[in-house]
Order: structure tokens, then C-alpha cells, then sequence
């Protein structure tokens, strides 16, 4: 792939810069789009998602950095250029449907057609044609758009976002104001667009239960893109290298806390393994002191007074005789999947994995800790295997287990289920800390 369908390269963009009101609606923003990728933009009201779709679309120039399109820099365009650009490299469909309520559905779709120069004949033709694939009824094509449901309104929207047949097609927030049904035909046609006409589709969107759609979610929170989350049930466009798609625990809580930054699902992973019965004011204590235990700012001394520190004086308030074990958990924890992370930038970086082999007894050792394994040299040779094809992301988690378990016959290490199940059990933990990557751009400078 020679070219990225769209590049922002170190975008800034400040409204109302120098007023009281200033704000900073895109902070440093670098993103690298394929051609024939599907990509939502998610975040919060006020994240930069909209902006930053609006900079693709070439109506918000940027006081930093570039806006590539398609290897062009577009904010360099002259005004024709430009207005070119708009017609026939990008489509937008819009929340609010902005048809002309004037004139018939028809002559909506085939408006754009009209600007570079096509024949009347061709341009209904491509319409109808386009409004009959998005269920749009032929008897419907000369009523005006206020006749329709919302849900038919949108589709003739979309209909005449790709009537230039552009390679881009945008979508801001394009099921807002839809109900569910009509909602799912609408992303169902978005979905169809880019896997049949192979066209690049950029969606905005704040609700978490369209993710599954895209190929990679970019989470967008205060101006910054935050995280680049692939989807490993959709075989990605982007070139990965093995394990970059693999899924864990971190993973799953980000679908139940989308808005949560890496770190804090980390902090939350954390706290799940090592708690129970804890009050939520307790839970709220511990995962600050975990996020600074991850950070380095916080040793186990540190840890252990504010642990059993009373409530009413800012502590968790834990029991003295319980709190050791937990600060003990905790920093082998985070110490060993420090291993998982070496490992997995040795296999990605493609370099040449001398000191595997110490890794991954490392990582034995600390199963051996936690779970108090106990295997015979055989088994051990099978689970080294199986461990490093897990870390790798080789295999999933679930056949991780399954050799654990599968008889030695058949190339298994023979564990019995419960065994298996607290083996995996725990490297999910070590590979949920250290297997996942915080981009460059991100807070905190965490020491992970």
C-alpha cells in the first residue's frame, strides 16, 4: 500500500485562541488511516472527534501540523483545488440529514453530479440506481424528503454522499437521531460500503455499541487520541505483525469503560485480582494507589501505610495482617509483566529473541509462585511452548488452556482442568499489564 488514505501529522487546533473562552480542540493529534479502512472516532461530547473529521474534510485548518490526504497535503490546495477535493475525493453524511426540502429525493442525491458537469440522464440514473440499493423505493424517488422516516431520510443522505463516487466517505455522528432499527440499516449500509465498494469510512460516533463495526477505534479524550484499539474479529487492513491483535483482559474491560485511558484499565485489572469484599469508597482508594504504584511513584512501604491507613484519614483502611499479601501481589505483579512486555517488543520489533528462553522462565517462576505448579520436566517443555505462543499471541487464551489440558499424546501438558485454569488464569493477568501498548502521545509518562 503505497499511500495512507489520510495522515494527521502533529495537529493543533485552538478556537477562540487568545479569549476567555479558549479552547484546545485538538492537542498534538498524529493518526495514520489505510485506504479501505473502517475507523471510528469515539469519545465524550467535546473529545476533538468532530473536529478532527472536519480537518479530513478540509473545513478546519489547522494552526499546527499537516493534514495528509491520500499523500497530499490539502491545507496547500488553492480554492479550486480544494473545492475539487471536496467534490470527488470526500463524501460527508451528516446527524442532521441537510437534504433540500424543496426539491424531490431524487434531485437531492444527484445535486452534487450537477457541479461536475454530467449530463441530466446520467445523473438520474446513478441516483435511482444508488437510491434503490439503500431501500429507498422507486415510488418515493419524486416525493420530497419531509414525506419520509428519518431513517429513509439518512439513506438518501448517504445515497448522495457517494454519488462522485469518492474514495473517503465521512459520517458525523449519522445515526444520532435515529431509533434502533433504523439506526442498525443505516450502519448496516456504512458496513457495506466499505466492504463491497472497499471505500475508506471515518465515523464519529459516542456510543460504544457500534464499535464492533470498525476495524480500529480511535478513543479521543481532550483534544488528544488517547488509544488505537484493533478489532480482532475483523481481519485488519492495516499490516500487523503476529500478537499485535491479541486479546486480553484489557481489551474486554475497555468495552465495559470506553472512556477509560490505558492506564486505568490496567489499575483496574489490577484491583479485580487482588480484592474481594471491599467497599466501593475502599476499591476508589485502591486503584489511585495502584496507578501510582504503576507510575513508580509508590513503593511497598508506601503502599503498605496507605493501605492500612484508616479511611477517615485518607487510607484504604485494610486489616495490618491482610495488607501484606496484597502489596506483595501487587508488585510481583506488576514486576514480572514487565518480562511480557520485553518479550512482546523483542517479537514485534522483529529482532533477533536471544535471552527468550530467561523470559520465559521468569514468567514459570512467577506461576510457580502464585499457583504453586508443580510439573514434570515433559509438562514444563509443553508449557514453555504454549506459554511463549500465548505472550506472542500465537494462540488465544482459550487454546492456551486447552493444551494445558490435552493429554501428552496429543501434544498437551496433561494438567488437570482446575490446574490448566489457574495457569491461565494468572499469565492473563501478566500479559493484561504488560502486553498492552500506551501510544507515545499518552499521559502520564507511566513506567510500564
Amino acid at each position: 500500500m503505497s499511500k495512507l488514505a489520510v495522515q494527521a501529522d502533529g495537529m493543533v487546533i485552538t478556537y477562540n485562541k487568545g479569549k476567555s473562552n479558549e479552547f484546545n480542540a485538538l492537542n498534538n493529534v498524529n493518526a495514520e488511516i489505510y485506504p479501505r479502512e473502517y475507523i471510528i472516532l469515539f469519545g465524550p461530547s467535546g473529545c476533538g472527534k468532530s473536529t478532527l473529521l472536519y480537518t479530513i474534510l478540509g473545513g478546519v485548518p489547522p494552526e499546527r501540523g499537516h493534514m495528509f490526504v491520500q499523500g497530499e497535503d490539502i491545507y496547500a490546495y488553492t480554492p479550486a483545488e480544494m473545492n475539487q477535493y471536496q467534490q470527488s475525493t470526500i463524501g460527508i453524511v451528516y446527524q442532521q440529514f441537510n437534504l433540500i426540502s424543496s426539491i424531490s429525493v431524487l434531485d437531492n442525491v444527484a445535486l452534487p453530479m450537477i457541479f461536475l458537469g454530467i449530463p441530466l440522464k446520467e445523473r438520474n440514473q446513478r441516483a435511482s440506481e444508488l437510491l434503490r440499493r439503500f431501500g429507498i423505493p422507486e415510488r418515493l424517488e419524486d416525493k420530497l424528503p419531509t414525506m419520509m422516516s428519518g431513517g429513509q431520510q439518512q439513506r438518501v443522505a448517504v445515497a448522495r454522499a457517494l454519488i462522485n463516487d469518492p474514495n473517503i466517505l465521512l459520517a458525523d455522528e449519522p445515526v444520532g437521531n435515529l431509533d434502533s432499527i433504523s439506526a442498525e440499516h443505516v450502519m448496516d449500509s456504512f458496513q457495506d460500503i466499505n466492504e463491497k465498494d472497499r471505500k475508506t469510512v471515518i465515523l464519529v460516533t459516542h456510543d460504544a455499541k457500534y464499535l464492533p463495526y470498525a476495524h480500529r477505534v480511535f478513543y479521543m479524550r481532550d483534544g488528544a487520541l488517547r488509544r488505537v484499539v484493533m478489532n480482532p474479529e475483523k481481519t485488519q487492513v492495516k499490516h500487523v505483525k503476529p500478537g499485535e491483535t491479541i486479546v486480553t483482559e484489557i481489551e474486554q474491560l475497555a468495552r465495559l469503560y470506553p472512556y477509560a485511558e490505558p492506564v486505568e484499565l490496567k489499575v483496574k485489572s489490577i484491583v479485580n485480582f487482588v480484592t474481594q469484599n471491599f467497599s466501593f469508597s475502599q476499591l476508589e482508594k485502591l486503584e489511585k494507589a495502584i496507578l501510582e504504584v504503576i507510575k513508580g511513584s509508590l513503593d511497598d512501604t508506601m503502599l503498605m501505610d496507605f493501605l492500612t491507613r484508616p479511611l477517615q484519614v485518607g487510607g484504604v483502611g485494610m486489616r495490618r495482617e491482610d495488607a501484606p499479601e496484597i502489596v506483595k501481589r501487587i508488585f510481583t505483579l506488576v514486576r514480572y509483566s514487565k518480562d511480557v512486555q520485553r518479550f512482546r517488543e523483542e517479537v514485534h520489533n522483529d529482532q533477533l529473541f536471544l535471552h527468550q528462553q530467561k523470559f520465559i522462565d521468569r514468567v514459570l517462576d512467577y506461576l510457580a509462585e502464585e499457583v504453586g505448579l508443580k510439573a514434570t520436566e515433559s509438562q514444563m517443555h509443553v508449557l514453555r511452548t504454549a506459554i511463549a505462543e500465548r505472550v506472542g499471541g500465537i494462540i488465544n487464551a482459550a487454546d492456551f488452556e486447552e493444551r494445558l489440558i490435552l493429554p501428552t499424546n496429543l501434544g498437551g501438558a496433561a494438567f488437570d482442568e482446575r490446574g490448566a485454569s489457574m495457569v491461565s488464569r494468572y499469565l492473563e493477568k501478566l500479559i493484561a499489564q504488560g502486553g498492552y501498548v500506551i501510544l507515545p502521545n499518552e499521559l502520564l509518562g507511566a513506567h510500564t
